[in-house]
């Protein structure tokens, strides 16, 4: 039976044409996945789906009835619910009051707010996702997988038809990844469709039935995901024929030892990092994973002297250093492209070619004071064309640039300081298929060049096709360093589990 059906829906922004002709049909109690580039038109589709934009033409019909006006409030009563990337609850109140904090104040329980009520209900629909979240305790102590399912049962409370979900596992641990997903499959059992948006083509292929693929605000295909592949997906997605993506991976190593750790110990209020050591060839791509809070951002943070170490020893080019600041990692020819790009790693309200340059404006200044513009602007040109960073001008503001583009310029500001070790956290975080395949094949690119990488990254196919080397962590514990050969996906989560017994090395 199909629930939904989109016909002809056209949308444009100044400048731009968002969407073209898109139709499509979606199936009561499927699990329907979304994708496409940055910018293809995902979640202005959604958008319009869920009322919060209106479409310029075209016609949705939900259930065979055509719908008109749609807005937020309509949708809702209609029976579609919208789980936005960044969950909008409220950290102060309780489970119960988040999930029926929209509802329609002609509810009596709420006219007179009686929580004795409001728990009850809300536990009733906890159970249908797992019953392991109490709907008395605040929202702020939950973690970002349970967040998500108050979220769920927020829409589970509206008597939702259809859920949209966009980029749900963005910030989830692998083991919140598996629950939601049996929660999305609960569901499906009980009727609800699901319009899937995501960049992970592993999960698209685990948990959905059919795949739609937009291009530049076409709709390219609709496919069934069981007769279909993801190297094909992907074809359709950046509209190329993608070779072996790490065709350039290269398994000698060099025999100069560019950096060396021994005993580092680092405490934060998420986790205790204990006697960490390792060594970094030149040359080589050091993997370093982990589940959530394995302590992968604070060893980078201390790495580049953002944190403090409580001890431990760190060693360049067999000399012991002491990193107490960013400026002491600069000097050292060490490099940082954070795991937020946007809160730390770029200025969004400067244009491409300031913040290119931002790090190494010594090399472009009159004494050491004025900027020297030609030079600037030389510099700037030289990695937006080496990087291929797709900008209309130099002059634009980074924040308007998709993601892929943003993370190629954080690339390039610490490139241009001509850097011995880079490290990179999280470096294909939020970017679309396409823009992940040339940063992945960019990093293989400056590591043949002599540049030592060390990877942080929680994406485990990431660290496998990319490192010479993996070095597992679990909960702040080195747990082993795999050699290429010996790493598969089911030895790393083995390890990053803490089940060392389990692991086959």
């Amino acid at each position: 039976m199909i629930i939904l059906k989109l016909e002809k829906i056209n949308k444009s922004f100044p400048g731009v044409k968002a969407l073209s002709d898109v139709s499509l049909e979606i199936e009561k109690g499927e699990v329907h996945a979304i994708v496409g580039e940055n910018g293809a038109g995902k979640s202005t589709l959604m958008k319009i789906i869920a009322g919060i934009i209106p479409n310029d033409s075209g016609e949705i019909y939900l259930e065979g009835k055509k719908i008109e006006n749609l807005n937020p409030t309509i949708a809702n009563k209609l029976g579609i619910v919208m789980i936005h990337q960044e969950l909008m609850l409220y950290p102060n109140l309780s489970v119960a009051e988040n999930i029926f904090i929209e509802h329609d104040s002609n509810n009596s329980y709420l006219k007179t707010i009686n929580f004795e009520s409001i728990f009850k209900e809300a536990e009733k629909i906890l159970e249908l996702l797992g019953g392991d979240i109490s709907p008395r305790i605040k929202v702020s102590r939950l973690s970002i997988g349970e967040q998500q399912k108050v979220e769920i049962a927020k829409a589970i409370s509206k008597k939702a038809k259809i859920i949209i979900m966009d980029e749900p596992t963005s910030a989830l641990t692998i083991t919140e990844i598996s629950k939601l997903f049996d929660v999305i499959r609960s569901l499906k059992k009980q009727g609800i469709t699901i319009l899937y948006i995501s960049h992970r083509l592993d999960e698209v292929f685990e948990i959905s039935d059919k795949i739609t693929v937009l291009r530049d605000g076409h709709k390219i295909a609709t496919l069934e995901t069981n007769k279909t592949s993801p190297s094909y997906v992907v074809q359709l997605i950046t509209g190329k024929t993608f070779d072996t993506l790490y065709t350039s991976f290269h398994e000698t190593l060099s025999k100069e030892e560019i950096m060396r750790v021994e005993n580092l110990n680092i405490s934060s209020a998420f986790v205790k990092v204990k006697n960490l050591c390792f060594n970094l060839y030149k040359g080589e791509i050091l993997g370093i994973t982990g589940l959530l809070g394995a302590g992968k951002t604070e060893i980078a943070r201390v790495l580049w002297g953002i944190e403090k170490k409580d001890s431990g020893e760190i060693w360049i080019e067999n000399k012991r250093v002491e990193i107490k600041s960013p400026y002491d990692a600069l000097n050292l020819g060490i490099g940082l492209v954070p795991e937020n790009r946007r809160q730390q790693g770029l200025i969004g309200q400067m244009n491409v070619a300031q913040n290119i340059t931002l790090p190494s404006l010594s090399q472009i200044c009159w004494w050491n004071f004025i900027i020297d513009s030609k030079k600037e602007i030389e510099v700037a040109k030289k990695w937006i064309e080496q990087l291929k960073i797709i900008t209309p001008t130099l002059k634009q503001k980074v924040e308007n640039l998709s993601g892929g583009n943003q993370q190629k310029v954080v690339l390039a500001k610490w490139l241009a300081t001509n850097p011995k070790i880079l490290i990179v956290d999280e470096p294909t975080r939020g970017i679309d298929v396409g823009a992940k395949a040339e940063i992945r094949k960019l990093l293989l690119e400056l590591s043949q060049k002599g540049i030592s990488i060390l990877l942080f990254s929680s994406e485990i196919e990431e660290v496998l096709n990319l490192a010479n080397r993996i070095l597992i962590l679990y909960k702040g514990e080195p747990k082993g360093i795999l050699p290429k050969n010996k790493a598969t996906r089911e030895n790393i989560l083995y390890l990053a589990m803490g089940l060392e017994k389990e692991a086959k090395v």
